[in-house]
């Protein structure tokens, strides 16, 4: 058995206090995080996940000065899980927010009942195919990286340790909400005025001719229509979704308009 030299020990349990304070603010965030933190992703893998993000961040990140001692390391675990989650949920809005966008062009072009249930959540199928085409994007794009460097700028934007004020936590929060639906809704807002545009020709053409069932002529073209844009948009849809996720990471706080 080979035995550590006892000046060693002091500085072994001093870096694994600070790789597990790093650990703590990965994990909680990685739970949450697009395409890693998924429901349909085991347990094992997010674990996995969580310490690799830990071995890539820590040696970028000042050790703490606080002693681990009991109440600090209690105080550390809170504080940091807080931050992690705060963090993992502004970015899990951006998945909410394609989600939205999809519910809303189903809605506006009579498509949302075709394979509702297909996803985790009861999204209509345009929503799951936006989220899944974005997610997929988000990945091609270099995720994992973008991922790490949010991950080492969120200690400059909250030292370890430090809890953040809740006045400003909740405000920040709010704003992303703000965005999160903002953003969904300029997303779907091609299918909106098509919607508007085809009840209003509707209209004109049912007072013209009463006669006329107007509904099972209309219905094919709404339907014709929603599809065609979705092919046509997705692209511009999904380029304007991933420039806002990660114009969001290069800076977390940036007042969202």
């Amino acid at each position: 058995m080979i035995a550590l030299p006892p000046e060693l020990l002091p500085q072994l349990s001093e870096g694994l206090w600070h790789m597990f304070a790093v650990f703590l603010r990965v994990s909680a965030m990685v739970s949450l995080l697009p395409a890693f933190g998924e429901r349909s992703i085991p347990t094992r893998v997010k674990f996995s996940v969580a310490a690799a993000f830990t071995l890539i961040v820590t040696p970028a990140i000042a050790e703490p000065v606080t002693q681990p001692d009991l109440l600090s390391m209690v105080g550390m675990v809170l504080t940091e899980v807080l931050i992690g989650v705060a963090l993992g949920i502004a970015l899990r809005v951006f998945v909410l927010a394609l989600q939205t966008a999809g519910s809303i062009a189903a809605q506006a072009t009579s498509l949302s009942q075709i394979l509702g249930p297909a996803a985790a959540d009861p999204v209509p199928a345009m929503g799951y195919m936006l989220t899944l085409a974005g997610i997929t994007l988000a990945v091609l794009l270099g995720l994992h990286v973008r991922a790490a460097q949010f991950l080492i700028h969120s200690y400059t934007l909250f030292p370890m340790g430090t809890a953040p004020l809740a006045p400003d936590l909740s405000q920040w929060g709010v704003q992303q909400i703000a965005r999160s639906f903002a953003l969904a809704f300029s997303l779907a807002m091609p299918f909106v005025i098509a919607s508007l545009i085809y009840n209003l020709a509707l209209g004109v053409i049912n007072r013209a001719m009463p006669q006329l069932m107007v509904a099972f002529v209309g219905a094919p073209a709404i339907t014709f229509a929603g599809l065609f844009l979705l092919f046509a948009g997705t692209p511009l849809i999904l380029s304007v979704w991933s420039d806002a996720l990660f114009s969001f990471m290069l800076n977390p706080l940036e007042d969202p308009r």
